[in-house]
């Protein structure tokens, strides 16, 4: 009865206030938990295969997933990282507006999609808990929420995963990392992270939440902290990741 009633709130709602999309902000019936008219849902650029099995590095061409010769070479501290969506278009601008223009309602519409698209990566990682990255103290004043913990909450209600609110912590203030390079990311995040409760997060296999996967020096130096605390792996999960200049 009371999910009849809602409906039929929800209804009345839709006629005297219909529903804009996000993006084009044009009006759309029945405009379901994401708000994003099809057209737009559509334009939404999607990470897909065949990409590096570490990294999530895009390939050009068919063929299956595989490790790309950086992560060879190089291997990351986590065991695989995977994104959503490409950081351009529509994507950038939803992200813009959840991050910079305080529409904290926007989490809905991407934490939704990651979900969606990221469902089969999140079996395949076997994790035990999320885990989203952490902002510093002042900049989580500033900004009033921290983007990655918003994204978490929704990630774990749909995946039906447990939410460790806070096993990390941003102990040290950083420039931002949207003004350094690629090199300078790195040095710039090294000891930021800690982990106030190593019990927590022992021998747990756990999955970082954030938002954009720009260079993955920001996971990198959060999947350390975790590991060097005790942890048994890390996967990580972002909406976004940043287009590659070499494709």
């Amino acid at each position: 009865m009371f999910s009849l009633l809602r409906k039929f709130g929800n209804g009345l709602l839709d006629l005297a206030l219909p529903p804009r999309c996000h993006l084009c902000h044009c009006f759309i019936p029945n405009a379901g938990p994401l708000h994003l008219c099809p057209a737009c849902r559509d334009s939404l650029p999607i990470r897909s295969s065949p990409c590096c099995s570490v990294c999530g590095r895009p390939f050009n061409g068919a063929g299956a997933d595989h490790p790309c010769g950086v992560c060879l070479l190089h291997p990351p501290p986590w065991e695989s990282a995977r994104a959503a969506l490409v950081y351009q278009d529509g994507c950038r601008d939803l992200i813009h507006a959840f991050k910079y223009r305080h529409r904290s309602h926007l989490r809905r519409p991407l934490a939704l999609l990651t979900a969606e698209l990221l469902a089969p990566f999140a079996v395949a990682c076997r994790v035990d808990l999320l885990a989203p990255v952490p902002l510093h103290p002042g900049r989580l004043r500033t900004r009033g929420f921290n983007q990655a913990l918003l994204l978490a909450e929704l990630l774990s209600a749909t995946w039906q995963l447990p939410l460790q609110r806070q096993p990390l912590r941003r102990v040290r203030g950083t420039t931002p990392q949207t003004e350094l390079s690629s090199d300078q990311r790195a040095l710039n995040l090294l000891n930021a992270f800690s982990v106030p409760d190593s019990a927590s997060i022992r021998d747990k296999r756990i999955m970082l939440v954030d938002d954009v996967f720009t260079t993955g020096a920001t996971l990198a130096e959060c999947s350390r902290s975790l590991l060097k605390a005790g942890a048994s792996a890390v996967c990580c999960v972002t909406v976004a990741r940043a287009p590659d200049p070499n494709l």
